[in-house]
């Protein structure tokens, strides 16, 4: 691969099981930066279908893990070489230039680590409004989802302990940490981040039900506890 421009090589990062509908789209999209010099990890949780045949040809590892964001995006970590890591759900759509948003949005001293906006794949009126809420809300908090395409300085990221080891929430639990160290860079450019949840379960239930998990989370009740309880796939 070409070198790229910037010094700083940014490591993508991401957690994939049974994503074989969506991996390709999402690999397809992140040539140009693997063009640029930065690198493509693909952290397999235990697949069956072909997401691994597909991701093998299109990025610059795949390796596997135990089941679990968390879980894989720490192997993922483990394994990147880059300066920045950026963890990236499979389902996800990126702006072409995507690495230079993120080296640019780093590119004060003080800036460590930070997210994008996001848009939905289904423009219903209730998504587009979902959509806004998630920006306005992690503007107003300084705290990311996974959806927001999380990036961090490797200096950082390795400084706070790296990713939580926690079945659920980890995003959450992950963005206080960072937190504490300086406030997000909020990148406007937006992610197209896949709708399949809410029409899966139901748009109002599945609102209903991620509130639920974040402020039952909010209020202390343990990663496990909420694992165990809600039996509902978020994903």
């Amino acid at each position: 691969m070409a070198a790229a421009a910037n010094t700083q090589k940014i490591s993508v990062i991401i957690p994939a099981l049974n994503e074989a509908d969506s991996v390709g789209v999402l690999c397809a999209a992140l040539q140009p930066l693997r063009q640029r010099g930065h690198e493509v990890i693909l952290v397999d949780g235990g697949s069956t279908d072909q997401t691994i045949a597909i991701a093998e040809s299109q990025t610059d590892r795949v390796i596997s893990a135990a089941r679990g964001r968390a879980l894989q995006m720490r192997a993922g970590a483990a394994a990147a070489k880059g300066s920045v890591f950026w963890f990236l759900h499979a389902d996800t759509g990126v702006p072409e230039k995507a690495d230079q948003l993120i080296l640019d949005a780093l590119a004060n001293h003080n800036a460590h680590w930070g997210r994008f906006d996001i848009a939905l794949s289904d423009r219903h009126p209730m998504l587009v409004c979902v959509a806004f809420m998630m920006n306005l809300r992690s503007s107003l908090t300084s705290i990311a989802t996974g959806d927001q395409g999380i990036f961090v300085r490797r200096s950082l990221y390795q400084r706070i302990g790296g990713m939580p080891s926690i079945p659920l929430m980890e995003d959450i639990a992950f963005s206080r940490t960072l937190k504490a160290s300086s406030r997000p860079v909020c990148v406007g450019e937006q992610l197209i981040t896949s709708a399949r949840r809410w029409n899966k379960h139901g748009i109002t239930r599945t609102i209903v039900t991620m509130w639920g998990l974040r402020l039952a989370y909010y209020c202390g009740v343990s990663p496990e506890r909420l694992e165990k309880y809600y039996g509902m796939d978020i994903s």
